[in-house]
């Protein structure tokens, strides 16, 4: 059994420790609510964006062709296929980066035509310890995502897609399920699905709308916006899961510090107690020899 001293010692570092995981947790749940409210804030305009676009379609069903072409005519290792994976810069998240990487990799067919954006620290140093290249590195935090760099990745995206170097494009990030739950989720935003753009708004004020130049122009320049507000919500979606995971972490390695506190409570008491009967026993033991000693 360690002596009193050596378990005071361990005691105070995971006190220390405790105060890193408890800091670290408030932390995770402020950014965490930042960055729900920012993204509730900015739904409004994308949900116009949304609404503009199936009204457009409504009034000229030949607009956005090019979004919609599914390019049939390529078949197999004929397609090319982009990801974008949206990961953290750092750990200490459970299994959250772990997962977005594992879906990827399933996911991913490993050709060498396939182009792969990667978004997060963690993310670039695995492809590339593994020698996976990555086509584009968006060498961008995943702190604070904002709206510049999901328009400069949609804009880079689209573009690809509309020269035909891509012919389907993937965003592989997570999604907060529940307050307990999140998981990777995979969804192709190019080319685009017509039974995805909905109409939220039921006024008809684009009945009598005109478009300048012409529907396809405007509907051409509207669709980066649309495919930003759609990666935007996934790089907010992704930091919050991030923080989720990490405040799930650091609750359960403050849980399990607690506990080992208690732990190490009890053998503090018992090696103390240990200590002073040893004391207790050397006096009576010395006592009863200088006893011994008078006698004679």
């Amino acid at each position: 059994m360690a002596n009193a001293r050596e378990i005071l010692d361990r005691m105070k570092s995971i006190k220390d420790t405790m105060k890193i995981t408890s800091a670290m947790y408030m932390v995770s749940s402020s950014k965490l609510q930042r960055a729900r409210r920012d993204l509730e804030n900015t739904q409004p305009y994308f949900y116009l964006i949304q609404d503009s676009l199936a009204k457009i379609l409504n009034i000229s069903p030949d607009a956005g062709n090019r979004f919609f072409d599914r390019r049939e005519y390529k078949k197999g290792r004929q397609r090319r296929l982009g990801y974008l994976v949206i990961t953290a810069d750092k750990g200490l998240a459970g299994a959250y980066n772990h997962n977005v990487i594992k879906a990827a990799e399933e996911l991913a067919r490993n050709e060498e035509d396939d182009m792969l954006f990667v978004v997060g620290q963690v993310g670039r140093h695995y492809f590339e310890k593994r020698n996976i290249p990555i086509d584009i590195n968006f060498n961008y935090t995943a702190q604070n995502p904002n709206m510049n760099r999901a328009r400069h990745i949609a804009e880079k995206l689209v573009e690809l897609f509309i020269d035909g170097e891509l012919d389907e494009v993937y965003v592989i990030y997570t999604e907060m399920i529940n307050s307990m739950t999140i998981e990777p989720v995979i969804k192709k935003i190019l080319p685009l699905k017509e039974e995805h753009i909905e109409i939220r708004d039921k006024n008809n004020y684009y009945e009598h709308a005109q478009f300048l130049p012409d529907a396809q122009t405007v509907f051409d320049e509207i669709v980066p916006g649309y495919v930003t507000g759609f990666i935007y919500g996934a790089l907010i979606e992704s930091y919050c899961c991030e923080h989720n995971a990490r405040m799930t972490a650091m609750r359960t390695a403050t849980d399990a510090a607690s506990d080992m506190l208690k732990e190490l409570s009890m053998q503090y008491n018992r090696a103390r107690q240990a200590a002073i009967t040893q004391e207790i026993t050397e006096v009576v033991a010395g006592s009863k020899a200088q006893k011994k000693g008078t006698d004679f």
